[in-house]
């Protein structure tokens, strides 16, 4: 069995995740059943086309519930750095050569409370803005080799 990892969610990407958990298994579980249901009464299901694709929208409807249900399981609620600070949950605003760029710090789980984009901590860039302040210029190593100066113009806790 693979090693489970703590997931860093925000409070509204945690409700979030329970809110689609409730879905899934809910109103939606019904609606594929009675889809299914239709489907089963229509006779030969080898060659029912409606039935085989509500089979696969249950088969992907459960393993969502499943991957939800171990995500939601092995999360912790961040609390996001004070304004100032980069860390996980902050949105910063970056000058990468010239370009102003606003992400937000994180897993790419939290894009399910957000609009704005994902830099992973784990990420060349990531690594080298975490833990940086507003004002700071940090630089990484880009996958093709060159080395990249971003500079931190604001950092502040995801809302």
């Amino acid at each position: 069995m693979a090693e489970e990892k703590t997931l860093l969610l925000t409070q509204e990407a945690y409700d979030k995740m329970k809110e689609e958990l409730a879905w899934r298994e809910g109103e939606y579980r019904d609606e594929i059943l009675s889809k299914v249901s239709a489907a089963r009464a229509e006779g030969d299901l080898s060659e029912n086309g409606g039935y085989q694709a509500a089979r696969e929208a249950q088969r992907v409807n459960q393993g969502r519930i499943e991957e939800l249900t171990v995500k939601l399981r092995n999360a912790k609620i961040l609390t996001a750095p004070k304004a100032g600070e980069v860390g996980d949950g902050s949105l910063v605003t970056l000058d990468v050569n010239g370009r102003e760029m606003v992400y937000v710090l994180g897993t790419r789980d939290l894009s399910i409370a957000t609009d704005y984009s994902i830099i992973s901590p784990e990420s060349p860039i990531g690594a080298a803005i975490n833990g940086a302040h507003e004002g700071d210029t940090v630089s990484y190593t880009a996958p093709n080799g060159r080395e990249i100066s971003v500079t931190i113009k604001e950092a502040k806790p995801l809302a």
